[in-house]
């Protein structure tokens, strides 16, 4: 795939990587401003010219993928024998800048369950830039009508009619942010069971601490351990109402919390309240 495929394919699977181009040439070098190549952890795409140039340019879009940059950087390279490079000589003759910029990794939610409170907080969120998942084992939940209001907004809406919707769980990427609030518990503890299976998932349950207490003490049972990684009750403490609307903005918020905090290496954890036992 070229550089534009390989960015939409990161995006979509939620991985970082870098851009870097090429935006200043002067004598002999390569490759002519404007050329691009797409850095991942684990793989590249085009080239930016070859030798010491691109190896230099991926050791440092890799680092900073590594480092969590966020910022742009600039790079500059002599292309004579006189410099010395870590990956061999280049002797064009030329002097090329490059400008490495890192792709943002669009957030990933994923709400089980399109009852009330999975509507409401659907249409939230997709207002937000994020790629939004919208997984229900009832088809009328996700009739394109009803969903209508949700699918207009900016974020990327993949839509899931999953008899089986632990299966669409297992297919998410790392660090994806996972609401359970569908119209079954039994459906509930399953997805629950599968999210720490996994390990890798933020996760918030939908519930009164009663349903949690329950929950809990099954999941243990079972020999999961870290059971505390789920959330429940989830959203924002201290707000009593408990409108389908006002449990969403809740949720949002405190969703929007945790990705500032992400954004600064630091955890999210909210303290217990009561809430209806289910979405529906």
């Amino acid at each position: 795939m070229d550089w534009l495929e390989a960015v939409r394919s990161l995006r979509e699977e939620g991985r970082p990587g870098v851009l870097a181009t090429v935006v200043s040439v002067r004598g002999h070098a390569p490759r002519e401003a404007g050329a691009k190549m797409v850095v991942a952890p684990d793989a590249t795409w085009d080239s930016i010219g070859g030798g010491n140039l691109e190896a230099e340019v991926i050791d440092r879009a890799r680092a900073m993928i590594a480092g969590g940059a966020g910022l742009p950087e600039t790079l500059a390279f002599a292309l004579t024998e006189h410099v010395a490079n870590r990956h061999g000589r280049q002797c064009c003759g030329g002097e090329v800048q490059v400008l490495l910029e890192p792709l943002a990794v669009e957030p990933v939610v994923a709400i089980f369950g399109l009852g009330h409170v999975g509507y409401e907080l659907a249409r939230i969120l997709s207002r937000l830039r994020l790629r939004l998942h919208l997984v229900d084992s009832r088809a009328a939940q996700l009739d394109p009508l009803r969903l209508a209001d949700v699918t207009a907004g900016p974020a990327a809406v993949v839509v899931h009619h999953a008899p089986a919707p632990e299966t669409v769980l297992r297919s998410l990427p790392a660090g994806a942010h996972v609401y359970i609030m569908t119209h079954d518990h039994a459906e509930d503890f399953l997805l629950c069971d599968a999210a720490l299976h996994r390990g890798d998932l933020d996760v918030g349950l939908i519930g009164s601490a009663a349903k949690w207490a329950r929950f809990r003490k099954r999941l243990l049972a079972e020999g999961h351990g870290g059971v505390e990684r789920i959330r429940c009750p989830v959203g924002l403490p201290g707000i009593a109402d408990k409108a389908p609307a006002a449990i969403a903005v809740s949720i949002a918020a405190e969703l929007l919390g945790s990705l500032d905090r992400s954004s600064a290496r630091s955890g999210n954890r909210t303290e217990d309240r009561l809430q209806p036992d289910g979405g529906g």
